[in-house]
């Protein structure tokens, strides 16, 4: 795999891979986005991006867009930010684009998506990371970001490779601040700390973040479903610092009204990502024995509303 001068496909470029792939693009980066909703938009008229780290626009020369992936080039890197409900598609998606020596980065949601990657495609091409990014697209090729933006990956295995930080250079180059764990389950858990209440009860309430964490009942429920997602992870090995829920807490009252893709996702009629964000940790405390009332009534919550027509 060559990084001094990739060829980067970004899979399921909605409002996290867009703007990531803008981002190297707007440095200068080969980057094609494999998108269907904003295919024909970005190849007339390229793309806007409105940052609070600076506003930008691509001319469609700058970013390449695509709506079957077996019109990309081959890649030497190839960035995943589909959502996790389409996951049963990774194969026919990401398959076209590897070549012998690609890297493949998930930057999906929740919990599995390594694994996942990794028996289809090879355990030694996977990286992890996680985007905390506050973002929405809300036209196609436009993309507002409002707060965040920093990610965090790494190997699944444990280790702190080269790859894993020729990566991150490239995506501190691209004015995205980078950092390599060298733990990638805790990452994943504590992205998950934050995930399952905010995604959870914004998408079960229809609740934006100021509003769970400017009211006491909001702020209670969040707690206890933090506390479960501690416990849930404990067994692992997974060790969190006695003040993580209020750093959270703290972390999302600076967001102001912010939605959440659960969300977003449930007031547009699509599936949400229940499974990966909920249903998979859950899993795991159940086959743990660790009790989690909390995150059961929230999961069921969700999975009814997902099954029954919305208005």
């Amino acid at each position: 795999m060559s990084l001094s001068d990739p060829v980067i496909a970004v899979i399921g470029a909605g409002a996290v891979g867009g703007y990531y792939g803008a981002r190297l693009a707007q440095r200068g980066h080969r980057v094609h986005l494999l998108t269907r909703a904003d295919c024909r938009h970005i190849r007339q008229s390229g793309m806007i991006i409105h940052s609070l780290d600076g506003d930008f626009s691509l001319l469609p020369s700058q970013i390449h867009a695509y709506d079957d992936p077996r019109q990309l080039p081959k890649a030497d890197l190839v960035i995943v930010t589909l959502k996790t409900t389409a996951n049963g598609r990774l194969r026919e998606l990401a398959g076209p684009v590897l070549k012998p020596d690609s890297v493949i980065l998930t930057l999906q949601n929740g919990l599995g998506n390594e694994e996942l990657l990794a028996e289809l495609f090879g355990r030694e091409r996977v990286l992890g990371g996680m985007a905390f990014v506050c973002i929405n697209r809300p036209n196609p090729g436009e993309i507002f970001h409002t707060d965040h933006g920093v990610i965090r990956l790494g190997e699944p295995f444990g280790i702190v490779s080269q790859r894993a930080k020729k990566i991150a250079e490239l995506f501190n180059s691209s004015q995205v601040k980078c950092e390599v764990l060298e733990d990638l389950t805790f990452g994943r858990w504590d992205k998950l700390v934050w995930n399952v209440p905010f995604n959870g009860l914004g998408a079960a309430l229809d609740l934006t973040t100021d509003q769970i964490v400017g009211n006491e009942h909001g702020l209670r429920l969040a707690r206890h479903l933090m506390q479960e997602v501690i416990a849930a992870a404990q067994p692992l090995g997974v060790r969190f610092n006695l003040t993580v829920i209020e750093e959270k807490i703290q972390h999302t009252q600076t967001m102001g009204a912010y939605k959440t893709s659960m969300q977003i996702d449930r007031l547009m009629h699509r599936p949400m990502e229940v499974e990966a964000i909920i249903g998979n940790p859950l899993k795991v405390a159940r086959s743990m024995s660790i009790a989690t009332p909390y995150m059961e009534m929230l999961y069921d919550t969700l999975l009814l509303i997902g099954a029954t027509k919305m208005d």
